[in-house]
């Protein structure tokens, strides 16, 4: 799907903030929906520290460390998540189970935001025991792990 896929719509207003470590798990999907839809704004909390108010939607999107999402992105919600926007949450993981969003969705309600939508999906692992066995979740996120977050991106914020 690209963004010539898309004549007629409109997107929101939307930005990305992300924290992505270790194997690059999560600024894969989100820059690989970014190409698809360039006029989605997407910020590294580690090297950038946006202004948010601007945006309509706001994405939250982390890779997973001790089953939460990253610590650079939750100070960075903490301390810059504006209050009453739309939200979505995104995470990648080498385990997809959806309460490791809890730390973020609990953030952003905090600040009477509305999550209008969480995706996950698994991504390339070799936390602990796993590197042993050269890790788990190889070529993940994929193209298709990818086109599903951009449909469901085109679900969410047209």
């Amino acid at each position: 799907m690209k963004n010539s896929d898309m004549k007629g719509e409109k997107f929101m207003k939307t930005a990305i903030v992300y924290f992505s470590a270790h194997h690059g798990n999560t600024r894969k999907l989100v820059e690989g929906a970014k190409s698809r839809y360039p006029e989605i704004d997407v910020f590294d909390v580690v090297k950038e520290k946006p202004n948010l108010e601007e945006y309509d939607v706001i994405g939250i999107a982390s890779g997973i460390y001790a089953s939460s999402f990253g610590k650079p992105l939750l100070k960075f919600l903490n301390e810059k998540l504006p209050v009453g926007k739309k939200v979505f949450v995104v995470h990648t993981s080498g385990v997809n189970m959806k309460s490791y969003s809890k730390t973020a969705v609990n953030i952003a309600k905090d600040k009477n935001c509305e999550i209008i939508g969480e995706y996950s999906c698994k991504g390339f692992n070799t936390f602990g025991p796993f590197k042993l066995i050269g890790g788990t979740g190889k070529g993940r996120p994929s193209e298709k792990d990818i086109k599903a977050f951009c449909e469901f991106l085109k679900n969410k914020i047209v």
